[in-house]
């Protein structure tokens, strides 16, 4: 007795660490995405009709591996904060093994789509909790899947994670499905049936979408990649490299003759109302060039410090700004900073203000006959559905992310970044441009698809400098998306299932 009970125990540690790292692989750099589909399959067999604090430790053991298998290259900027936040993030691990143990003890017709509910509204509020982090989100092992994610311009991404999870759970019933009683086999078969028709409409939805054809008036981009090395970019005496790097890439780009060159975030490595001098250096390249030009930099506004983006127009003045809205905690401020100082060696940066307004930048092709508006998403705010979709309701044409992924070295953050981008593309039908200073840069269409990257002749896209310029097409007139007009209808519908579930669930 005592031996079977070890050798289930084993069992169910075993089913939580494949878990694990189905899922990790799923993600980049392995980019397996079809791990995906079945990743939670094992975990739902260590969770089952197991006592709620047992299933909470099995599930958060998972969370615990594939988080620190996911993030571990935020130990580049803090052990400890990165220590930390797998300790939080694997809370939500947790949570889920706890809450959907039930649900297998109680078998029904809706017991299924519980699971995915559960799964994708813990995403929802792991997105906005405490700053929020949406990083790695079901959904966005997906990205190159074009006719999946289609239907997050209805649901967002949360849709794509509610299709992953709920594949996973047909998975695990088509597994037990000859162990069961008739009456439960006979459930288990509408199940299927039921998922097998959503995964058809959402497939032809999705090859429908990518099918229409798409008008408008073009409009000539390029985007810059520097590759300024963290170490150097705020270093002394490293300003003349900096500058002179980014105007022979900004001279090349120029002569592609683009209706707009953007550089990456923070790039200028003068503060503008504080190094004013030195900023008259960009000016100077922008009179040289007469295009319009988007770029990073700190902002000094009567003592108070920006992390910005800056329209510099064909006259070399600053025509329009923008200020972050959504900082990083802990990168950017730190919470609570007057009531808890050594919360400072956790990662020890100074303070940036947060901005107030939505911009909407514009600018003019050279031949007056093209304008285009846009939106800049700075850093990790294209993490956020929620500002992105606010700004194209706003009126952006297109948006642009400018970020300086450098910090974490060589790793696959860069291309977890990426994805986020391909999904506020889809979800708001617009053309999504990145300018990251490391990597990685480039031109992603309404529809998810990577038209373009900037890499070197071996086809390296970090760590490397260059520059990408792409014609991309402006709707007219504006098609916006369910998603972008009404947001996060979808969350709220699961909320009502959610609320259902656990009446009937308690009785």
């Amino acid at each position: 007795m005592i031996e079977r009970i070890r050798e289930a125990r084993i069992k169910d540690l075993f089913f939580c660490i494949l878990s694990a790292f189905l899922l990790i692989l799923s993600f980049p750099d392995a980019d397996i995405s079809f791990l995906a589909w079945v990743g939670f399959v094992p975990l739902f067999f260590a969770v089952k009709n197991k006592p709620r604090i047992k299933a909470f430790l099995l599930a958060y053991l998972t969370g615990l591996i594939f988080w620190a298998g996911t993030i571990y290259w935020l130990v580049h900027v803090t052990l400890p904060g990165t220590i930390l936040l797998v300790l939080y993030l694997a809370l939500y691990f947790g949570f889920f093994g706890a809450i959907i143990t039930k649900t297998f003890l109680k078998p029904t017709y809706y017991h299924p789509f519980v699971i995915p509910t559960v799964w994708v509204i813990l995403e929802y509020i792991r997105s906005y909790l405490f700053t929020g982090f949406p990083w790695a989100l079901l959904g966005y092992s997906q990205y190159r899947n074009l006719a999946v994610i289609q239907v997050a311009d209805f649901t967002g991404v949360w849709g794509v994670s509610f299709l992953v999870v709920i594949a996973n759970v047909a998975a695990k019933e088509l597994i037990t499905y000859r162990l069961k009683v008739s009456g439960y086999r006979y459930r288990a078969k509408q199940f299927f049936i039921v998922f097998l028709a959503g995964l058809i409409f959402v497939l032809s939805y999705g090859f429908f979408r990518l099918s229409e054809k798409r008008d408008g008036l073009g409009l000539k981009v390029c985007v810059v990649q520097g590759n300024i090395p963290q170490e150097l970019k705020w270093a002394s005496g490293s300003e003349g490299f900096i500058l002179n790097r980014y105007a022979l890439l900004t001279e090349e780009a120029a002569r592609t003759k683009p209706d707009l060159i953007v550089w990456p975030e923070a790039s200028s490595p003068a503060i503008l109302g504080y190094d004013d001098a030195l900023f008259e250096n960009i000016f100077t390249l922008s009179r040289k060039i007469k295009i319009p030009l988007l770029i990073g930099a700190v902002v000094n506004d009567n003592g108070r410090y920006f992390n910005s983006a800056l329209l510099i127009g064909r006259k070399a003045t600053i025509v329009s700004r923008y200020d972050k809205l959504h900082l990083v905690p802990f990168g950017e401020y730190i919470p609570l900073k007057k009531f808890l100082p050594f919360l400072q060696v956790v990662v020890p940066i100074g303070d940036i203000d947060r901005g107030k307004e939505y911009t909407i930048f514009k600018t003019l092709s050279p031949e007056f006959r093209t304008t285009g508006s846009f939106s800049t998403l700075i850093c990790f705010e294209d993490l956020f559905p929620e500002l992105s979709r606010r700004f194209v309701k706003k009126g952006a044409d297109f948006l642009v992310n400018i970020t300086n992924d450098a910090w974490y070295k060589k790793t696959q953050a860069a291309a977890q970044h990426f994805q986020a981008s391909v999904f506020r593309a889809v979800e708001n039908h617009v053309f999504l441009l990145r300018s990251a200073n490391t990597g990685i840069s480039g031109f992603i269409s309404p529809t998810g698809r990577i038209i373009s990257l900037v890499q070197d002749e071996n086809g390296e896209k970090l760590f490397v400098s260059g520059i990408e310029t792409e014609q991309i097409t402006l709707m007219r007139p504006r098609n916006l998306s369910f998603y972008s007009r009404y947001g996060d209808v979808f969350i709220f519908l699961l909320s009502i299932f959610a609320i259902y579930s656990i009446f009937r669930l308690a009785i």
